[in-house]
């Protein structure tokens, strides 16, 4: 087996992780909370990064008028179909060995993943912006929506929006199925 199927095929199975390890993470930090809070996205489901957090958040937002954080999404039933198929086709892609089937691999991943980027901001924005006009507290043209990755200051909170571990292993997975393709391309050269 040449190297650049071995790394298609590795690459491919590191997106398997996500199944066990948190994807992203939103935090809040603030004066009242010595430690922020927190929720760890996986691709099946939201969690406290410390317990209680998701709890904590959702009595904050019920005074500003946010929505409780969902417990199920069609996203949490979709993105598992997701990252299998596109693991059992990466590796079939390496046991093929064709260069073009990495490439477009990893065009097609790409392509789905600016479609997941897209649809969390979707549901950020409307978290956010969609508020209960009966609302104990209110401030007028205040969105509460979290960055979609990055750092932004809402009201006496700064919110925090980062990948986790799992979104770090399945990044490394995916530029070596590119890596796959660029050592295939010297493979075939020499």
């Amino acid at each position: 087996m040449k190297k650049s199927q071995i790394l298609m095929i590795v690459g491919s199975l590191l997106l398997l992780p996500l199944f066990v390890l948190p994807l992203w993470n939103i935090s809040l930090e603030a004066p009242q909370y010595p430690t922020a809070l927190g929720i760890d996205i996986y691709i099946t489901k939201m969690a406290d990064h410390n317990e209680g957090d998701i709890q904590n958040i959702n009595i904050l937002n019920h005074y500003v008028g946010m929505q409780k954080l969902p417990e199920k999404m069609k996203e949490f039933e979709l993105f598992p179909i997701v990252i299998i198929v596109m693991t059992i086709l990466g590796v079939i892609f390496g046991f093929i060995g064709n260069k073009k089937l990495f490439l477009t691999w990893f065009v097609l991943i790409g392509i789905l993943g600016c479609i997941g980027m897209y649809d969390f901001y979707l549901w950020e924005y409307d978290y956010g912006h969609n508020l209960n006009p009966k609302a104990a507290i209110k401030f007028p043209g205040t969105a509460y929506q979290p960055p979609l990755i990055g750092t932004k200051e809402i009201l006496n909170f700064k919110a925090h929006s980062y990948p986790m571990s799992g979104g770090y292993i399945m990044f490394i997975g995916i530029f070596m199925t590119l890596g796959a393709y660029f050592v295939a391309r010297k493979e075939n050269s020499g």
